[in-house]
């Protein structure tokens, strides 16, 4: 009889993924100017790239008939880390190395990330997702924003979670742009301030930059004190305009 299954018999499972690679050059360029190392590379009689970092590995195989790179739907796997701000920070500095620049938009690249931020995502050249979560995610999201908020402020949350949780900046755009329409006027002050930092953002994010001085202009007009204005800075379009003086409230 087969000894029964325990908790020891299952103490050293690992599982890892494998991704479709539609290009080996631009795949192992990229991860490897992550800080990714090659633990395994062929291209004959198959293609198998095994690559590792830190605790976690993940391999790459031949793509199957008819995969779109473009489409960004290949594959994906999650990656659960204790925190994930070291890790965001760490790619875009090896970014910056590598590249010049983040890589924000376009193919490969890094989804922004903004302080309190639990989640983000690596989109590698052939279109996979590897989205890096912490362990202490709350398990429950509250879409359309939560419930203990009103006005522009449970629109910014909306747009929050359409921009981190699902990846869809035009969702989060339009999210923002009408809570602004539909709130601004008796919103508070700060509110509106993170309102057109998420506008100027997300515009650039796009490739849509149609607003955007205008946005900056008014983002400059508002009234803020010091620790707001420095929470609005934070925001990764508020630094459009961190040479700007907004008047003290």
């Amino acid at each position: 009889m087969p000894e029964s299954p325990t908790e020891t018999t299952f103490a050293h499972e690992t599982a890892v993924p494998l991704l479709p690679c539609s290009t080996v050059q631009e795949t192992l360029e990229f991860f490897q100017a992550l800080g990714f190392e090659v633990t395994y590379q062929q291209t004959k009689p198959y293609l198998y790239l095994a690559l590792r970092r830190n605790g976690f590995d993940v391999h790459f195989g031949k793509p199957p008939k008819g995969h779109d790179p473009s489409r960004e739907d290949g594959g994906g796997c999650l990656v659960i880390v204790d925190t994930v701000a070291p890790y965001h920070a760490a790619f875009t500095r090896a970014m910056r190395a590598a590249y010049g620049k983040v890589l924000v938009t376009g193919r490969p690249r890094i989804t922004r990330f903004r302080p309190g931020q639990t989640r983000f995502t690596l989109i590698d050249p052939s279109g996979n997702s590897l989205i890096f979560i912490q362990r202490d995610e709350p398990a429950e999201l509250e879409y359309g924003g939560s419930k203990s908020l009103h006005g522009l402020a449970k629109a910014l949350d909306n747009a929050r979670i359409l921009r981190e949780f699902k990846n869809d900046d035009r969702a989060a755009f339009r999210a923002v742009k009408s809570g602004l329409r539909r709130h601004g006027p008796e919103a508070p002050a700060i509110d509106r301030a993170l309102a057109l930092a998420a506008l100027i953002e997300l515009s650039t994010a796009l490739d849509e930059r149609d607003g955007i001085d205008d946005w900056i202009q008014e983002l400059e007009t508002i009234p803020l004190t010091d620790a707001e204005r420095l929470r609005v800075k934070s925001e990764p379009g508020g630094a459009e305009h961190r040479e700007a003086k907004p008047p003290r409230a």
